[in-house]
């Protein structure tokens, strides 16, 4: 049943030509965005794609490992579950997948922390895992590990974040284009067309490839738009750091209308803040909320009324990958090397129910 949807999406506009990946990837190893993410917000939903996976690319191919009875040995690296939501929802999708049912001897490492996972990764290349599948905390560094995965055999799969490595090391990448959620984000702001811009701006863990690409697009639209970005820290995905953070500008007595959260846990925490401070916020408030991973939660916030914004983050790769490694365990090759989830944004005044629904986490 799979093996259908993977040439659907393997043909189809989620895999385009080459762009920078997510958040500062080198410029080979990715490509560009899915049809329109910034145009319409509020447009139907696409197919569900925590559903099935792509498809075979290739024709027919010697029996697979899991066919004779292996169980194929895969090492994950992602990040901490506690991260966020969207963390959550990703761990747990990868959890599903790949199991002793689903033909797989998997184990699991997690960190927030670049050194800590490229030592799993060296740990697991040791072990002698047939695949690596990592989403790595920073873009950097990795060239000597997945160099090293390569001579010994180890195939390596990026998902939900891209690196700063030559595409050479992986065999595919199954990621999110941060530099467009950041980009669609912004257009929605400028769009608002407020009087004055004065944003306080939250980032999450700095080097991520999902911080690059949200901070990117809105410092450039700063610096073109001349909007004043009050005060900009890295609160590291967590919302109590990120209340401490805008209680920090309140206290100052700056002046803010904006309040750019790079993930929705960390605009809950920015929120709570203001709700202390008796500020207003959302639509018809004082104060612009936006929030990126589209949870259950804050889309119910949104749709409330009490934020203004969410960006789509998806965080379910699991089967794309089971599929991919199907296909390369029966010999065959892949047509594309990177596959972009497809995300969109949502607005206060136009989500639906369907919409929490259909994209809630």
């Amino acid at each position: 049943m799979k093996k259908k949807l993977l040439s659907v999406v393997l043909s189809t506009a989620m895999i385009a030509a080459v762009l920078t990946g997510c958040g500062g990837g080198d410029d080979s190893a990715a490509t560009s965005a899915p049809a329109d993410t910034t145009a319409d917000t509020t447009a139907e939903a696409p197919a569900d794609t925590t559903a099935e996976a792509p498809a075979d690319t290739t024709a027919e191919a010697p029996a697979d490992t899991a066919a004779s009875g292996e169980l194929i040995k895969v090492g994950i690296i992602n990040n901490d579950p506690s991260e966020s939501g969207y963390r959550t929802a990703n761990v747990n999708d990868l959890q599903n997948m790949f199991t002793e049912e689903n033909d797989y001897d998997a184990d699991f490492a997690y960190s927030l922390k670049n050194d800590e996972q490229i030592t799993a990764a060296q740990k697991f290349i040791q072990d002698g895992v047939d695949y690596l599948l990592l989403s790595a905390a920073d873009t950097a560094g990795w060239d000597s590990v997945l160099q090293d995965a390569q001579d010994a055999g180890v195939r390596v799969i990026l998902f939900d974040r891209t690196i700063d490595a030559d595409e050479s090391l992986y065999e595919a990448s199954i990621i999110s284009d941060m530099d467009q959620e950041g980009q669609t984000a912004v257009d929605w702001l400028a769009g608002q067309n407020l009087d004055a811009y004065n944003i306080i701006h939250i980032q999450g863990v700095m080097g991520s490839a999902a911080q690059q690409g949200r901070s990117g697009a809105l410092q450039a639209a700063a610096e073109e738009k001349g909007w004043n970005i009050v005060a900009e820290q890295t609160a590291e995905w967590n919302a109590e750091k990120a209340q401490q953070i805008v209680q920090s500008v309140i206290d100052s007595g700056k002046e803010f209308n904006v309040i750019y959260a790079e993930n929705d846990d960390m605009a809950k925490g920015a929120v709570a803040a203001l709700d202390n401070a008796n500020i207003s916020h959302g639509v018809d408030g004082d104060v612009i909320i936006m929030g990126f991973d589209t949870n259950t939660w804050a889309l119910e916030e949104l749709k409330a009324g009490n934020w203004n914004y969410d960006g789509q983050c998806n965080p379910f790769q699991a089967s794309y990958i089971d599929e991919i490694i199907k296909t390369l365990e029966s010999g065959g090759t892949l047509d594309q090397k990177v596959i972009i989830m497809d995300e969109k944004g949502f607005d206060a005044e136009t989500i639906t129910d369907d919409d929490i629904a259909n994209y809630g986490i």
